[in-house]
Order: C-alpha cells, then structure tokens, then sequence
C-alpha cells in the first residue's frame, strides 16, 4: 500500500488553517458517494420497500448483527469501475471526493488490518475499491477524501445506538474509540496517501473530551488534513448544517451543504424522484452566494454502478460550470447578505457575478452597490458588453446600478453578467426594498433582543433562530423604503420534514404606530427547492402601509409560544425556527 509523503506531511504542518482551507474554498463543488452492504436489499426488506434512507436499513428494521452481516457474502460489484467513478466526477467539474470508508452499519469498505467485518475478509469482491479510488483520483487531479462514522456503529459493542444486539448500560465508548475508531483511521490516514479531508458525521453522543481526542489523532498523522464540522462540538475545520439545507442567507465563516440527487444517499432501487439539472445548478450558485461549498451524492448500486438519472445530471452541472466556472470556482460569497428575486451574486476581487435565473428587464436596476462601475458583460462570451447608469435615489441616498439589457441572450438554466467595479465590493448596510417594490426580513438581519436582561433565543449559524421558548424574546429589522405603498406581510417559520412542525404560537408584529397579531398558521407552503425538506410555512399577517420613504424598523415578538408543539427533538433544541418575514406590494 502506498504510504503518506513524509517531508509533505511536516511541510503542511507549518501552514495556518486557513491555507489549509484554501483547496477547499477554491473547489466549491464536490462528489458525495455513499457505498455499502446496504445497497445490496436497496430499500426493500423481507419483500417490503422502505419509505426511510436506505443506509439506515439495519438501524431502522432493528436487524440482528448477525443478520446483516450475511448481506457481505453476496457482496460483489462486478462493474464497480474506480476510473469511471472519478471521471464523472471531472465532467461534473467537481473537485473533490468523498466515500463511505465505514457508515454506520460498522462495516469497512476498504482493506481493515485492524477489523476484519471489512470488504476484503468477508466479500466474493474482496479487493479495496479505496486503493483504486485514490489512485484514480490523484492521475484525474481529484482531492480524495474519506467519509467516516465517528460515532454511530451498529455493529461494535461499544458502538452508538444498537440497542436491540447489545446493553446501552454496558456500553463503553473509550473502549470503542481505542479498538475500532482510532486504529482505523490511523489505516486511511497512512495507507491511501495525503487525504484532502475525514468527514465525519453524527456527533450524537461522544463527549467534547472524545472528538478533540480524535482531532488531534487525525492532525498529528495528516495535518494537512481537513476535519469535518460533524466532528461535534465546534472543532471542525468548517460547518455543516443538516442534510439537504440550503441557508436562507450569506453565511459566517466556511460552510458546506451535502444533498442528495433523489431523496435517499445509499441506493434504493424505487426511489426515483431526481432532481432536475436546472435546480441542481440554481442550487449550486444559491450556495456559492452565500459562501457555501456543494457535496452532491450519488449511491452506486450492488454491481457498482451509478444510476444513470444520476450521471446525466452530473455531466449536466459540468457543461454548464466549463461555460460559467470563473463565477463559482475560487468565488466568495455576495457583499450583499441577502437573496434577490432575480437571482444571486457571487465574488472574485473587484468582479461581481450577476446570476440571472430568469431574463432580466431590459432596464435591470440593483440597489446598494457603493462600488463604482468599471463595465457589464455577458460571461459566456466574454464579448458582448452592456450600457449602465449609476444614479442616487434623491429621498433616502440609495446607489441605485442601472444597466441596459440590450441584447441579453438567455444561456438557460443560469445566465452569468460580469460586473467590474473600480474598487473592492461595498453595499450599503441594511436590507433595501427591491425595484419590485417587495422588502424580504432574514433572520440573520436581525438584532435580537429581550425585555429581559439577556435573550434566552439567539440566531443560529445556519441562520435560523434557536431556543425561541420566551416571549420576552424578539427580533427586529431596520430596512429602507424607496417606494411608498401598502404590504401584505407573511411571516415564515419552519422546520426539518423529518419532525412535527412547531405551530400555533401567537406572534405580534409592530412598526411604528401600526401593529398586526396573528397566530402561525399551516396557510401554504411556498414553492422552491428549500421547502422540500425544510418546508417553508407562510401565515399571512395583514397589511401595513409606509406612507413615505426612508427608514423603519418593525420587530417581531411572541406574546405567547405553543411550547407542546416546539419540545427538543434530534435535530432541534425546541422554540420556534423562523425563517423570514415577507412585505409584498399590494
């Protein structure tokens, strides 16, 4: 096996972390792929088809150990091939690739010297497809990375949450860490060469004391190594928030979404709800806008093959990112922290991005940008050149960025402007009310705050607000009116799809002398890719009218929380998750 570069592993550990993050940020867009036994019944168990992710087949059906350990003797992938696998990744214009060395099942899909429940010593196949992985990775130029399952383990003793083989009383989790956790990824550390990353996952009930014990064993081996935010308890190397998430706003800090093409991550032979390729690249620069990195997954079946919905709309991303990648490769985020309805923004120095998920109007305005306009161009030619006008709005001083869409040829599903400015990127602070006359108020805008001493809630890094249980709590927004008029007003709150939503509390909106009092309601749920898992739940308000323009505030707070309705669960520590507050021109 081939052995990690010595001189490369003490040369990367005098790099700071940020350098080590800098393969990262420049990839944005990575291969997620999760393989294993549990491909094998592919969400059908004892004749029946399971409605849950097929990877948690074992955990779900209560399987015996000694059960699912038979699945491994039918094992044996005839058609896995390593060298396709890593070249749909570069026709996808993915940089880097992350595979399941063990989920959760406890079994290793590579070669365990340490574990023998490993694809080599108990499978027909019994070759390391990691091997062949990484080699293909390092000749396509791909950063090979490992998924690992730090503490869910369904087949070792001491292992997280197999309560139906073994006594949780009995259980110990240092033992566990010392026979199986640390000996093991001492082996994908030293075995398959500098690997980009260990992502782990579900930091559910090892101790703060236990993931830094595991950090510093990947460091001291690695230290070039990243560390995924599911390390737990703050110690990775950049954020995850849930599966399938997509924040509602620009985000603090390096942060990663991992999301699957259908609705499962291991393969499940009748779940075919794939995502289209047009949502799949508005996902991607959605991401990219607000700083976040892209990890799409793909669940190869038994033979070792990837579905083929899976690979067409792959290789779909890839045409699109060979035509617009200077706009998401190396980009940063928008200045601006929140979303438009036009579209999103990304970075790179003094070049804004403008993508257009719909043809702009011929005359386009964007307002806010204190940066002067160097020129407008369309990305895909490189050639084709727009007029514009910079002006200030005479009532409230806004910048307001005009530019004449003459000519402006829709490449679909996204259409990317490059904006040059003269200087660095600046905005005006604050949210401004849209050329369409609508106001959107994010949580992450938000100042929070309580008619207690201290607010109890607070405004979580993934933008939505946690622990709100008091009604002393509240937030509140100063925004910019340019044009006056009536607004229907919506609040928007929501929660995983997984969980009961947290309903029935009694809110009151209140801006200046005008003040609405509803009780959220399951009115609708809005459309879009975010609601699909996290739905989005509007209840209507009433109207408030802005008779001038200028500046406002309106702060939203409880006057009583259904806290029945908002106890903690797996994914949430309880109170309502709000999202967003709505203002639409009547």
């Amino acid at each position: 096996m081939r052995t990690v570069d010595v001189s490369a592993v003490k040369k990367a550990s005098r790099r700071s972390d940020s350098d080590l993050l800098a393969w990262w940020r420049e990839a944005r867009f990575g291969l997620f792929i999760h393989w294993g036994l549990y491909a094998i019944p592919a969400g059908v168990w004892r004749g029946k088809r399971v409605p849950y992710i097929g990877e948690w087949m074992m955990f779900r059906e209560k399987i015996p150990v000694a059960t699912y350990e038979k699945i491994a003797a039918r094992f044996d992938p005839k058609r896995f091939d390593a060298k396709a696998w890593v070249k749909l990744a570069k026709d996808a214009g993915q940089r880097y690739l992350v595979i399941t060395a063990k989920h959760h099942d406890g079994f290793a899909m590579y070669d365990s010297a340490s574990n023998p429940y490993n694809v080599v010593q108990r499978t027909p196949f019994a070759r390391d497809p990691m091997r062949a992985l990484a080699r293909e990775c390092r000749k396509q130029g791909i950063t090979f990375c490992f998924y690992y399952s730090q503490d869910l383990d369904w087949h070792h003793p001491d292992g997280a949450w197999n309560t139906w083989d073994y006594d949780e009383k009995k259980k110990d989790p240092d033992r566990y860490l010392r026979e199986k956790v640390l000996p093991q990824l001492r082996e994908l550390l030293t075995n398959y060469g500098p690997i980009g990353m260990i992502w782990f996952d579900t930091p559910i009930t090892l101790s703060k004391t236990r993931s830094a014990r595991i950090r510093r064993f990947v460091k001291k081996i690695q230290p070039q190594c990243l560390v995924s935010g599911r390390i737990g308890h703050g110690l990775g190397d950049y954020s995850l928030p849930r599966d399938n998430f997509l924040p509602p706003a620009r985000l603090k800090g390096d942060w990663e979404t991992c999301a699957t093409l259908n609705h499962t991550w291991g393969f499940k032979k009748h779940d075919h709800a794939w995502k289209d390729p047009q949502t799949l690249i508005t996902t991607l620069v959605d991401l990219a806008s607000k700083g976040v990195n892209y990890l799409l997954n793909i669940g190869p079946d038994a033979n070792g093959v990837v579905p083929a919905p899976s690979a067409r709309a792959l290789r779909a991303i890839g045409a699109w990112l060979k035509v617009n990648g200077a706009a998401l490769y190396g980009s940063s985020p928008s200045p601006f922290p929140y979303e438009f309805p036009w579209g999103r923004i990304t970075t790179k120095g003094r070049t804004l991005y403008f993508h257009f998920f719909q043809k702009p109007p011929r005359s386009f305005q964007l307002r806010g940008l204190k940066t002067a306009v160097k020129s407008v161009s369309a990305l895909a030619d490189g050639k084709t050149k727009f007029a514009f006008q910079e002006s200030t709005d005479d009532a409230t001083g806004t910048p307001v960025l005009t530019i004449d869409f003459k000519g402006f040829k829709v490449t679909r599903p996204v259409t990317v402007v490059a904006v040059t400015l003269k200087g660095d990127p600046a905005v005006v602070p604050g949210t401004l009310q849209q050329p369409d006359d609508s106001l959107t108020l994010i949580g992450p805008m938000a100042r929070v705050g309580s008619d207690a001493k201290q607010p109890a809630m607070r405004m979580g890094g993934n933008g939505l607000t946690e622990n709100w249980r008091h009604p002393e709590d509240w937030l509140e927004w100063t925004f910019t009116v340019l044009t006056p008029g009536t607004h229907e007003v919506t609040v928007v709150t929501t929660h995983q799809h997984l969980e009961p939503w947290s309903g029935g509390h009694t809110l009151r909106l209140t801006c200046g002398d005008q003040s609405l009092r509803r009780i959220t309601k399951r009115e609708r749920i809005l459309p879009g890719l975010r609601s699909e898992y996290f739905p989005q739940i509007a209840t209507r308000f009433g109207r408030m009218r802005f008779d001038r323009p200028g500046t406002y505030t309106l702060r939203l707070q409880a006057t009583r929380l259904n806290l029945k309705k908002s106890g903690k669960t797996y994914y949430s520590d309880g109170g309502m998750q709000f999202c967003e507050i709505q203002l639409r021109p009547v």
